[in-house]
């Protein structure tokens, strides 16, 4: 069972976490196009996806929801100018300013409550692995 305790930290704090984000995605040298895109709309999109974090790494959330957003996802950035790699950068530093968030909440006390936040962390990355896929296949496909 995820820590439903972190994912409901996580959707809690998720201004705060996508602040952290957005300076760092508007100042980075590997997301240049992010540095000039307008930035309360950026903000909105990082809140969102930490907000609903719980809905997209639940078990209940069917893959093909998830392949059917990210796909959108990637066709919408496409047409919106963002070159395919800082797309995928964005989303390393989204999960990066994630995992930063839960090691300064200082929520590891326990072994069990490591064991939660692992189990949390697989459900991430296997969201994040299907989120980009399916963005990248959503670019791709708009561009030809």
């Amino acid at each position: 069972m995820i820590s439903q305790t972190l994912v409901d930290l996580i959707e809690k704090n998720a201004d705060q976490i996508a602040r952290q984000w957005l300076g760092d995605v508007r100042k980075n040298a590997h997301t240049p196009f992010y540095h000039t895109f307008n930035e309360d709309f950026l903000f909105e999109r990082a809140r969102n996806m930490y907000k609903r974090l719980g809905h997209w790494i639940s078990t209940q959330t069917p893959k093909e929801e998830t392949a059917k957003h990210y796909k959108k996802y990637g066709e919408d950035r496409y047409h919106e100018g963002f070159p395919l790699p800082e797309l995928i950068y964005s989303f390393i530093l989204f999960r990066r300013h994630l995992w930063l968030f839960i090691l300064h909440a200082g929520f590891y006390d326990s072994a069990y409550e490591l064991l939660r936040a692992l189990e949390l962390n697989n459900r991430v990355i296997l969201f994040f692995d299907r989120a980009l896929y399916n963005m990248a296949l959503g670019y791709e496909e708009s561009r030809k």
